[in-house]
Formats: structure tokens, sequence, C-alpha cells
């Protein structure tokens, strides 16, 4: 998806009415969304493969605010002394949750990593009834709904102050490469076609959230 420039721009809107001044980037990877951040006043972006980490360095080579460590979600406390003397306010997972086996550790440790009133923005693929061959072939431990992120919030000690599903042109797509297709790639000509219509899609779903989607757009707040 990463040929998807205005998915990403649909998305770095999302993210960015939501985080604050100092944001940590759980699975960077190579840094494709980490520019959407980079206003930021200090970004740390994490990610536990070593080589995208250098990667996202020498794209970024001149960008005092950011910092790259590679460090795995699942392993967030052998960092935490070093992650918590960040003070960050912010932490953004986007289509990171879903590869985790254990989601609700992570999430705990996260909420650890944040200042009191912090925020955790997820962006996590939505309805298990979508699950297919692409998913298995990424790595998804699973797909969410609105009320699976709320129970998990809970578990971790956080509040939700919002979740609504996105792409509900997305959803019909993926359900039929998961049930019909049988696809395990992303086709790039369906990618091109969708994000010639996110645009229009995009300003049709700020007016109304639609009752389902490919994804769970969710803020998860740290208590004060």
């Amino acid at each position: 998806m990463s040929q998807a420039k205005n998915y990403f721009a649909w998305q770095g809107h999302l993210v960015k009415s939501e985080i604050g001044r100092r944001v940590i980037e759980i699975g960077c990877g190579v840094g494709n969304f980490t520019a959407m951040l980079l206003e930021s006043e200090a970004v740390i972006a994490l990610d536990k493969e070593p080589a995208c980490i250098q990667q996202l360095k020498q794209r970024y080579l001149n960008q005092p605010n950011l910092k790259a460590l590679t460090c795995d979600a699942e392993a967030l406390d052998k960092h935490q002394a070093e992650l918590a003397e960040f003070a960050a306010d912010s932490c953004i997972c986007l289509n990171v949750l879903e590869h985790i086996a254990d989601d609700a550790k992570a999430l705990r440790a996260m909420a650890t990593i944040l200042q009191p009133a912090g925020v955790i923005v997820l962006l996590v693929p939505a309805f298990p009834a979508l699950y297919g061959p692409i998913d298995q072939n990424l790595g998804h431990h699973r797909r969410y709904t609105r009320s699976s992120i709320e129970k998990l919030a809970k578990s971790a000690g956080l509040r939700l102050k919002k979740a609504h599903y996105m792409n509900c042109l997305g959803f019909f797509g993926w359900w039929l490469n998961s049930h019909i297709l049988k696809r395990e790639v992303q086709s790039e000509t369906q990618i091109a076609a969708f994000d010639s219509l996110v645009p229009l899609l995009s300003k049709i779903e700020a007016v109304a959230h639609p009752p389902f989607g490919q994804s769970v757009f969710a803020v998860l707040k740290k208590p004060c």
C-alpha cells in the first residue's frame, strides 16, 4: 500500500488531529508514515527490524527532532526507562497491533511509556469475517471490531476516546479478495483504483462515519 498516496494522506489527516507534540511511532517500517509526523516537537520511531531502522535513519539524515530505535512492540519493557524519559504525550500504532500475538500486553506497555492523559492512536483491520489469505500472508493474528477494541482498551486500563470504522469501499474489496478471488497478495491495480477514489471517499466519511469498513480507527486515552 506504500504507493497509495491519497490513502496515506487520509490516515495522516486523521492521526495528526489526535496527537500531541511528542510522539512515539510503533512499527515505523522504513518511515513511510513518519514523514507526516515530523512537524512534531519530537518523534521516536520504533521497529523490530534493524534494516528498516537503518533505512529510516538514512532517509531522514538531517532531522534533529527524530530518533529511531530498533525495538520490538512485543518487548517495549526492554526500553521502558529510555522511552519513559522521552515524556511522550502520544503513541501511534498503525496496522501493527494485529501482528502482535499478545496485543493486550503490547497495549499496556504502550500506556506505560506515555505521560498521564496521553493518547494511543490505533489503526487496525476490521471484522473477523474479512480474514483471508492476504491476512494470513501478512502475519495478521486477527481482525477487530469497535467492541473488541473497547474491551481491549479496558483491559489495558485505558479509556476509549473514539472508535469508528473507515474505508467502507475497502470492506467490499477485501471481502472479494478473501472469499471469492482467494488472493494471497494485494493487487496493484486494485490499490491504484481504490486510491484514486480516496479523496471523494474520505470527504463522504468525514460527514458520517460508515457502519462498517476495512479498518477501525481508534483513540485510547491514559488516565490523568
